[in-house]
Parts: C-alpha cells; structure tokens; sequence
C-alpha cells in the first residue's frame, strides 16, 4: 500500500507499506477467498480519488503461475493506452459490489509510464514501471519465483537497482507475460494423453495467484469438470496450444468433481490435493511465511 507523508512545509513524499501485504498472505487457514477469472472481468476499480475503469484482462506469467497485472478498460479516459495495475496496488475485492479497490491516485496513473494499446510489456517497460511506483520487482533475488502471487520479500533501492542491471538477471530473465484468455480452450494434455480443455482460471483474491485451471473433460468424461493446481503443471506448449501435466489420466477421473455452483472450501481442497498425494499451496505458504519473519 502506499502512504503519503506530508512534513511541516506540506511536501508530499510517498513510502511502500508492506503491513498491509503481509497481512494478506496471513489469512486464515478456513477462509478461502477464490473466484473465477471470468467473474472477476468487468469488476469496477476504484483509486484513491474516484473510479477509473473496470477490470478488462489479466497478464499472467506462465512460469510460475501467478497473475502479474490487471488490463484496465478506461473508458474515454486515458485513450490510446493501456493501463496495467500491479497487483501490489490491490487493497481488497468486494463481491457484493463488484469491484476492486486499489492503492493509487488518478494522477499516479496518468503518470505512469505509458504503454500504447496492443504494446507487449517489455522488460524495459517493467523496469520503468517498477521503479516509478518504487515496488519491488518480482523477477530478481530469491523470491524470483513469486509462486504465491506476489513476491512480498522488499528489497533496498540500492539492491533493486542491482536487480535491474544484475547481468545475472539479465541473462536469466524472459518475458512469460501473456493474456489470460488466451490459454482459454487450450488441450489438456496428460501423460498418457488428452484428457480435455482448459475452461477458465480459478484466482486467489487475497494475492491473485492462480490457485486453478477449471478442466472440462466432457470429451472423455462426459459433463465432468475438475481443478488441476498450476503445481502439477509442467509446461505449456503455444504452438500446440496444449498444456501439459504431470497426471494419468485414470487420476484425473478417479479425483473430486467440480461443478459451477461447487463451493472449494478449505475440506475440498484438502480432499483434491490428498487424492492426487501433494502437499497443499497453503502449507507451502505457510512455511514460506515464516520464513520472512
């Protein structure tokens, strides 16, 4: 979250708070807070100082599964651009509204560094979008994987800037940047063959991490959907357009069903990750955490 400070002769300086952040990722074991992707699309995003859009896309990172930034829809404002919010601007989703409030003014926005429509987010570009809004970035030090949505660990200025010109880095770090939607409809390939298609995402609130891909096997199972974790995941072929996972087949079928009106509760996931043997996403948060502290 950002404060703003305001000394004796009312300059205005603004500072990271990572309270909030942390607090996030501390949520209670039973409360799960998860939602489709697509209910998430059209979600109103309101600033500091007003509303400023709805929520049009997601930029997610195909390597380690975490959504990375919001495609904000802005109407007549700001036009020709895209905007894009980093996830460590969210403050809170609210269902019964349908929106997304985030940590930002207007004026913040408008003077972010630009990115025209249909721009593909450059690395350069994120350097310069990191370091006007002075967030950590994810892509560098031991948190590089940022497999819980975000990477909470914040680094010194003098260290961000040695991630960002680290020739280690350089060499190491790729774009996985891409659209959401666009994985929608893409095979499912197990390995001892297909099994089906992705159907939407299932996203974290709390940290927007991509907690499951929605399967519809009706081509094998007929009328059956169930949750793969991006854990189990081992790469996703573009040209193919197929993802590949780390299942039999007759897993697949033996494990939980999901429906559209299932509830996933903390009990159901603990049935989903027993069945296929793995270790849940909030333990592995859980030791993360502690970790930090």
């Amino acid at each position: 979250m950002l404060l703003v400070d305001e000394d004796n002769n009312k300059n205005c300086s603004f500072k990271y708070n990572t309270e909030p952040f942390y607090k996030k990722l501390e949520y209670e074991r039973d409360v799960i807070m998860l939602n489709k992707a697509k209910t998430l699309k059209n979600y109103k995003l309101s600033c500091i100082d007003g509303e400023i859009g709805k929520v049009k896309e997601f930029y997610f990172d195909d390597h380690f599964w975490a959504i990375r930034y919001l495609i904000v829809n802005t109407g007549n404002w700001l036009t020709g651009r895209q905007v894009i919010i980093s996830p460590y601007a969210l403050d809170g989703v609210n269902k019964e509204e349908q929106s997304i409030t985030i940590n930002l003014t207007k004026n913040q926005i408008e003077n972010s560094p630009s990115l025209y429509n249909d721009e593909p987010i450059s690395r350069q570009y994120e350097e310069a979008y990191y370091k006007y809004y002075e967030w950590p970035v994810y892509w560098g030090g031991p948190n590089m994987g940022g497999t819980y949505g975000l990477s909470p660990r914040i680094e010194s200025s003098q260290d961000q800037e040695k991630l960002m010109g680290s020739p280690q880095v350089n060499e190491q770090w790729e774009t996985h940047l891409h659209i959401a939607s666009d994985v929608i409809g893409y095979d499912i390939q197990a390995t001892d063959g297909t099994i089906g298609h992705v159907e939407d995402f299932i996203i974290d609130d709390n940290t927007l991490a991509i907690r499951y891909l929605i399967i519809d096997t009706k081509n094998w199972l007929p009328g059956k959907k169930v949750l793969i974790s991006p854990k189990w995941i081992e790469r996703v072929s573009w040209d193919e357009s197929k993802v590949f996972i780390n299942l039999l087949r007759e897993n697949i079928k033996q494990s939980p069903e999901y429906t559209d009106e299932s509830l996933i509760t903390r009990d159901y996931e603990n049935g989903l990750y027993q069945h296929y043997n793995q270790q849940g996403y909030w333990i592995d948060e859980e030791i993360f955490n502690e970790h930090l502290h």
